[in-house]
């Protein structure tokens, strides 16, 4: 059985083995294995915290195989990005050229660097093992996050966002920075890609010209990958979209990955997820109704895909999924039915 659960503070090996595995470009995973263990602490407090939206709440959720006892991935939600660091993406924008003398008029592309996501929540971090992947084992980790935040959605903000990883080489090449930001900071990606891992985005403004950039004027293989998303990201990017994300033509500075977003109220998984009461059935071996099915605790936080039986208001599940999700004879589950 895989299991969704917070984060613990022996986890940290385990964090720092996904994070190698995961490879170049992944920031949010491109630190090192200190950076790692404050994450993990902060996480920690987090989910015993007030339930409140602050930009200090981190929310690091594990994928566990509980056969094998191991971790298999991990996801994670930033409740509040851009409020005490700035939040940087380049927003593309039209910009239509017209001359009256010449006769001829034509649109162009423009990058705008901006912080137009400041107090939104962000998920990320989203990364499975290569054996547990194309198995539900992605899609367990990141529907979790929306069963999380539909448990106390007074921690969340108003507009979710998810960057993915845009074009990077497995040697940490990216043509979208050589193209650009190699000229301003001076430094490979992979040294700026951990600068703004592990510390604030200051140096963003400090460096990064604040004027717009015309995509014209970059190399064609940089323009080539303008919103382009990694190989291993295809998988994320179809569960963004099935959930009610889109592209609305923000990217990242460093690798021009896209950026989706959609208001939280508007996510398939915390719209259509409902609570029921529940019972232990003698055995769901013939159930054919496949769900998505958490505890509805923060703190205890417990998330899991099953099959059961539904008969009006009370759902039936197993014994095994019920002692997984740490479920008390009068809690209320929180299930979205696969459709």
């Amino acid at each position: 059985m895989l299991v969704v659960r917070p984060a613990v503070s022996g986890d940290l090996d385990a964090i720092c083995e996904l994070a190698k595995l995961a490879g170049a470009g992944f920031t949010s995973l491109a630190v090192g294995r200190e950076a790692l263990a404050v994450r993990l602490a902060k996480s920690v407090k987090s989910f015993g915290g007030a339930d409140e939206i602050s930009p200090d709440h981190v929310y690091l959720l594990m994928l566990h195989d509980t056969d094998k006892k191991e971790i298999v991935g991990m996801s994670a939600v930033k409740a509040q990005i851009g409020v005490r660091d700035p939040f940087f993406n380049f927003r593309i924008l039209n910009v239509a050229q017209k001359s009256a003398v010449t006769g001829s008029r034509f649109d162009m592309q423009v990058l705008v660097l901006v912080n137009e996501y400041a107090g939104a929540t962000e998920v990320g971090s989203l990364f499975v093992k290569d054996g547990y992947r194309g198995k539900g084992a992605g899609r367990l980790i990141s529907q979790a996050r929306y069963m999380l935040m539909a448990s106390e959605r007074s921690r969340f903000g108003n507009t979710v966002i998810s960057e993915l990883r845009g074009n990077v080489s497995d040697t940490g090449n990216s043509p979208f920075w050589d193209g650009l930001g190699r000229k301003f900071f001076r430094m490979d990606f992979n040294e700026a890609d951990k600068i703004s891992a592990e510390k604030d985005n200051q140096f963003i403004l400090d460096l990064m010209p604040s004027h717009p950039i015309y995509v014209d004027l970059l190399a064609e293989d940089a323009r080539a990958v303008i919103g382009q998303t990694h190989k291993d990201g295809v998988g994320a990017k179809r569960y963004l979209e099935s959930e009610g994300f889109r592209y609305s033509g923000v990217i990242d500075i460093f690798d021009a990955g896209p950026s989706f977003s959609a208001p939280l109220s508007d996510l398939r998984t915390v719209r259509n997820s409902r609570l029921f009461n529940f019972k232990v059935a003698v055995s769901t071996d013939d159930a054919t109704i496949t769900v998505l099915i958490s505890n509805d605790k923060l703190q205890d936080f417990r998330c899991t895909i099953t099959k059961i039986y539904f008969d009006g208001s009370v759902i039936e599940i197993d014994a095994a999924v019920v002692k997984a999700l740490n479920l008390s004879k009068n809690d209320k589950p929180r299930v979205w039915i696969k459709r």
